[in-house]
């Protein structure tokens, strides 16, 4: 797949007002991405908000642009390497030198093992893990100069709790927190900060695409021991914004002495895991 890192521009009373830090968030027009950019731009952040799905993406960028927030739309697809540059170069001349890196963009393709193709298996991997490492490579070369960002990659608790009909996601997952973890390990002696944000079930499209009728929500909250799956003890699902207030927290400088670590945004569900 191949993309072009083309911007649209903020409306014309935004440009020019400059907030002093920039975040690029991809996966910017699905639930999660979508709250950690609206937050991020509420608290005065100007943000390059990514996503391949171009439609999706331009709505969430006027909708925020109707509530007067300096958000900046940057169709690109994660998974290819020229375009991931191409991305970086744009937003750093257009909006501002990154600081913040948020790596949001998955997908989930749900199924047993056995049902598994090799297509859905490369791509979940393609997405999931491959955008996180082309992203934060493309991104961490530019702040190491700085010396300074911090860079949160949002996972899953699948990536440490086996789930059934989930293995190819959970493994992607696990791999995306892996590579977070080690960048992290890596890029420390230049300031930047590498941490992971798992989310359990979390009230999104990913979700609801799970559920097969109306009761699709109690029984996530209740559990199937027929999948060896605890419910969740909070007794409720998470909202995007639950998922994003812990993202803020570890961009934050309240975080600024925290990094390689994984944070568990789930209510219970995988037992502190």
């Amino acid at each position: 797949m191949t993309s072009t890192a083309s911007a649209t521009e903020p409306p014309p009373s935004e440009q020019g007002s400059g907030p002093a830090r920039v975040a690029l968030v991809t996966g910017a027009a699905g639930g999660i991405g979508r709250a950690v950019v609206r937050q991020l731009a509420e608290q005065g952040t100007a943000v390059a908000a990514v996503d391949r799905d171009g439609d999706g993406l331009r709505d969430t960028v006027a909708e925020l642009h109707r509530a007067g927030l300096a958000v900046t739309a940057y169709p690109a697809d994660v998974t290819d390497a020229d375009a991931v540059e191409a991305l970086v170069d744009a937003v750093e001349e257009q909006t501002g030198p990154v600081e913040y890196l948020v790596n949001a963009a998955g997908l989930l393709h749900l199924g047993e093992v056995a049902a598994t193709s090799p297509g859905d298996w490369a791509e979940m991997f393609a997405v999931n893990a491959g955008g996180v490492f082309l992203v934060s490579r493309a991104v961490v070369a530019r702040m190491a100069p700085r010396g300074r960002g911090a860079l949160v990659t949002v996972a899953s608790n699948a990536a440490a709790t086996p789930r059934a009909r989930m293995a190819g996601y959970g493994a992607s997952k696990a791999a995306a927190t892996m590579f977070t973890k080690s960048l992290g390990l890596e890029v420390a002696r230049f300031g930047i900060r590498c941490n992971v944000v798992a989310p359990g079930s979390t009230e999104t499209p990913m979700l609801w695409s799970m559920w097969q009728d109306n009761d699709g929500r109690a029984r996530t909250v209740r559990g199937n021991a027929d999948e060896f799956r605890v419910g969740i003890p909070l007794g409720k699902t998470a909202s995007p914004e639950d998922v994003a207030a812990a993202v803020l927290f570890l961009l934050s400088d309240r975080a600024g002495h925290i990094t390689l670590h994984g944070l568990t945004v789930d209510g219970g569900a995988a037992l502190g895991v």
